[in-house]
């Protein structure tokens, strides 16, 4: 590929265009622009991250920051989930946080690495609860529910969680399905925050609802969220 490996990505890419699918995908990402979304679908996608992920001039496209498609971004993402030591998947992941600018892309970053380094994963995760960009702070509550809700949750977790003052929708969103999964994981150590109503009305009903439809939450605690519910 050489020095033209970005470009020859992009073609790659549009030569998996599916049009009924980018019609699809525009309308779940709807604060990305429609010229910006290819329409490749995200199987095809992975598939393609597995084949180039090893390519040695690589690097090139990881540091050729902001991209424009949307499926560039994710092609990024699933490059990085590929990377098999933790220094230097953390340093790609955090060159890459604060240029994604979806909540898709961001939910599909969750490297296979991070599973044997959580007690440093941890204290970066509380970092970058703090930050200023929603995606960071939406990705952080993505590692928190996908690496620290069994044997490694800590109730201080949720404390961080309910520290957060944003009005970004999809950070609420991010917030709120881990407290629907905290409820179906950790009910005793979760509940209580609800019960004192330590988040936004928002995120707290949100958070209801999602435990409710879940089928890990026993059917008598369905009934007792319910009755939770703010207005």
């Amino acid at each position: 590929m050489g020095e033209n490996i970005c470009e020859t990505i992009k073609k790659e890419l549009f030569s998996m265009q599916d049009n009924g699918y980018r019609d699809f995908q525009s309308k779940l990402i709807p604060n990305i622009d429609k010229d910006r979304v290819i329409g490749v679908r995200i199987p095809h996608a992975r598939k393609y991250a597995v084949q180039i992920a090893d390519n040695p001039d690589i690097e090139i496209f990881l540091n050729s920051v902001p991209h424009f498609y949307y499926e560039e971004n994710n092609l990024h993402a699933f490059i990085i989930e590929r990377i098999k030591d933790y220094d230097a998947c953390i340093s790609a992941v955090e060159k890459f946080l604060p240029y994604i600018d979806n909540w898709s892309t961001c939910d599909s970053i969750k490297p296979k690495v991070f599973k044997n380094n959580k007690e440093k994963l941890i204290k970066l995760v509380e970092q970058w609860l703090g930050s200023d960009k929603p995606y960071t702070v939406r990705f952080a509550s993505n590692m928190l529910m996908t690496y620290f809700l069994d044997g490694d949750f800590r109730r201080e977790h949720v404390e961080w969680l309910a520290g957060i003052d944003s009005d970004d929708y999809y950070v609420r969103m991010g917030i709120a399905w881990y407290l629907a999964t905290a409820l179906a994981k950790q009910y005793d150590d979760t509940v209580p925050f609800i019960e004192n109503n330590r988040f936004p009305v928002w995120v707290h009903n949100k958070a209801i609802q999602k435990a409710r439809e879940s089928y890990r939450v026993l059917d008598e605690r369905k009934e007792y969220l319910k009755s939770l519910k703010r207005v």
